[in-house]
């Protein structure tokens, strides 16, 4: 499943993203905001979508200006592994080697091509699972 959360500035390309994905026909659950509103808050969308993601297969994609402040609060969350992208080949690499499970993209920085191309390889790519990743992993779940 896939959980999608965006602020006001992330409204707009989240909205774009969500026709594309069911078009594609994935599976998504959007979190809001359902409508624009400039006063929203990012952390009342993100903590929806990261509280969400349980179990492997489970995917957050968030939107917001910068992307920053989304994916400073969900790497906040020992079971979120969390990237921020601005291209598809920086995710490819990040869900290989690290195996993220939310996607964080700067509505601001970001076409709505540029976010499709980014969605696909973050969906696409699968886990390398090699010893050194997993080794690398284990290290960062022992930290408290």
């Amino acid at each position: 499943m896939i959980y999608l959360g965006a602020d006001h500035r992330g409204y707009d390309l989240k909205e774009k993203i969500k026709k594309w994905l069911k078009d594609k026909r994935y599976e998504f659950v959007d979190f809001g905001n359902d409508k624009l509103d400039q006063e929203d808050d990012y952390p009342d969308f993100a903590l929806k979508v990261i509280r969400k993601i349980k179990k492997e297969g489970d995917f957050g994609i968030l939107f917001c200006g910068s992307g920053v402040g989304m994916d400073i609060l969900a790497n906040r969350f020992s079971h979120i592994r969390c990237g921020l992208g601005f291209v598809s080949q920086q995710i490819r690499i990040a869900k290989r080697d690290d195996n993220i499970n939310c996607l964080v993209l700067p509505a601001d920085f970001s076409t709505e091509t540029e976010a499709r191309t980014i969605i696909e390889m973050f969906l696409e790519t699968n886990f390398a699972e090699g010893e050194k990743y997993l080794r690398r992993l284990k290290k960062i779940e022992k930290i408290k």
